[in-house]
């Protein structure tokens, strides 16, 4: 074999061998980050498809509840799946939580995916709270009394409230 034919030859497979080794670090770290948020939110294994979402959703636990805020400082329900979903896949819903309501397609409760919405109503009149879906029941909302938090939809504040659910239709 010749020299450059050889030195070709050893780069290109350096280069495939790199290649697949840069495949299995992000494979790995995509693992990982599964594992992460399905033992932080008590998951089963293989819970969790969309660890992106749920990087997002961890800047904005905390966050105080405030009306018609937009930002990490204080946001609402509304604003807040708004921001979710324009930081996850670029997606902006706009409006308040009986407005999203109307942009999605029904759901039945038993038939819930990761990153279906949720809604509620808090006055019993009509549709005043939203939230995104996570799975095993749980769902993530601003919440007025405690802000950004993760909550059960069988607690029996949330149960007795439920309105339904919907999806995105991207």
């Amino acid at each position: 074999m010749k020299k450059p034919v050889l030195i070709f030859f050893l780069l290109f497979s350096s280069t495939l061998l790199l290649a697949q080794d840069v495949a299995t670090q992000q494979e790995d770290q995509e693992t990982f980050k599964k594992e992460y948020f399905e033992q932080l939110l008590g998951f089963q294994p293989g819970h969790i498809f969309s660890p992106e979402l749920y990087e997002i959703i961890i800047q904005w636990l905390g966050t105080p509840y405030r009306y018609a805020g937009k930002t990490l400082h204080g946001i609402d329900c509304s604003n807040f799946v708004n921001e979710i979903f324009k930081s996850a896949c670029g997606y902006f819903l706009g409006g308040n939580s009986a407005e999203q309501f109307a942009q999605t397609k029904r759901v039945k409760k038993d038939e819930l995916d990761e990153g279906d919405l949720v809604f509620f109503k808090i006055n019993k009149k009509r549709i005043s709270h939203v939230g995104i879906y996570l799975g095993n029941n749980k769902f993530v909302h601003s919440s007025r009394s405690r802000g950004v938090i993760i909550s059960d939809l069988n607690s029996a504040y949330y149960k007795a409230r439920y309105a339904g659910s919907g999806r995105l239709q991207f």
